[in-house]
């Protein structure tokens, strides 16, 4: 079974910076695109960014080049989001998500129907 938890949300004033942590279990097969999602009040789920396990092969929305990284730790099954110079439109409800293989980061990001699991969320405010 699989489970997603995602961790360090909070307030943050804008041009600072946070991570977001996705802690996930029982990713069993060769290899995962997990990905970054986030929903702000009265606007769709948006694909941020998104890592493939096999290769770290990773993609962003251009909104937050230059501004998120995103990584992974195999060996602690975690994929982090580095939120620097936010903004007070990137406040949302983010959303750490998993699809089993590929075909590409792109496409994951771009597709939330075709990710198979997703965390709770968590919230990231931005404001003064």
């Amino acid at each position: 079974q699989v489970q997603l938890v995602e961790s360090g949300g909070g307030l943050v004033q804008p041009g600072g910076s946070l991570r977001l942590s996705c802690a996930a279990s029982g990713l069993t097969e060769d290899y995962y695109t997990i990905g970054w999602f986030r929903q702000a009040p009265g606007k769709d789920r948006e694909g941020v960014s998104c890592i493939s396990t096999k290769d770290s092969r990773s993609y962003y929305i251009e909104s937050v080049k230059g501004r998120f990284t995103i990584s992974r730790d195999n060996a602690k099954n975690t994929v982090y989001l580095q939120m620097n110079s936010l903004k007070l439109e990137d406040t949302a409800v983010y959303y750490c998500a998993a699809r089993l293989r590929g075909p590409s980061v792109a496409w994951a990001c771009g597709n939330r129907y075709g990710m198979d699991y997703w965390g709770k969320g968590i919230l990231v405010t931005v404001s003064s």
